[in-house]
Order: C-alpha cells, then structure tokens, then sequence
C-alpha cells in the first residue's frame, strides 16, 4: 500500500490510493497488475457530474498509454455538495514502477465543464522504491 495523494481543484478532490497484486503478477513475463481506489469529493457549492476521464500511465521504459473514455466505471456519477464517490480500477506495467496522472472532464449543474486534474502518483511493486 502506499500513500495517498490528494488534489482539490473547483471544490472537487481526487484521492488515489494504490495496491500490487502480486497475485495477478507475472514477475517472470513482465506482467505487474495494480489496482488504484479513487475517490473523489465535492467541497463545493455546485453539483457536478462526472463526463469522461484521462489517464497518462508511463512505465519506467517511458512507454506511455493514454486511456480516455466516458465516465469511470460504466458510471456518470453525479456528486451533490458534500458528497463522494468512489471506485476501484486496474492497470497492468510491463515495469515494476510506473506513475499515473490525469483528469476528470465533470459538468456543473449550471451547464459549464471543468477539468479536475488528477495529482500523478506512483505505482510500484512493494520494496522496489524505498
């Protein structure tokens, strides 16, 4: 497990939290499978839903995979003032350290879109990064 990063922008905060899992690895075949628990808040006064995101996922060769797609999840979730949502994703590095970043493309009750940017955080097999 390691440390959780934190970003707030327009009242919204996205919190990152990441696992290996070794079980899923195949260190052999240079396959590291993690899992990443977002949540994300709404400090604001504004409803705002969440449209699509964008991942930058670059592997420690400086590979790099962009991912963009609608909603998280199979989900457009709308957060209320005060209110979180939360989910758990993967991805798989053919390295054992790599990092994430990116952003949140959400929609306020008021009809404007905003950008959240997601703080880059570090994935990396346990003992490998001290």
């Amino acid at each position: 497990m390691q440390r959780m990063e934190k970003l707030e922008q327009h009242g919204i905060v996205v919190q990152t939290k990441v696992n290996y899992l070794s079980d899923q690895s195949d260190e052999a075949s240079d396959r590291f499978v993690f899992s990443y628990t977002i949540t994300i808040s709404n400090l604001g006064e504004h409803a705002a839903k969440l449209i699509s995101r964008h991942w930058i996922i670059t592997d420690a060769y400086n590979h790099i995979q962009e991912v963009r797609g609608q909603g998280v999840v199979g989900e457009q979730p709308l957060l209320k003032p005060k209110q979180s949502f939360e989910y758990t994703s993967g991805t798989v590095l053919a390295t054992q350290v790599g990092t994430m970043r990116g952003s949140y493309l959400f929609q306020s009750d008021d009809g404007s879109e905003f950008t959240a940017e997601i703080a880059q955080f570090i994935l990396s097999v346990p003992r490998v990064l001290h």
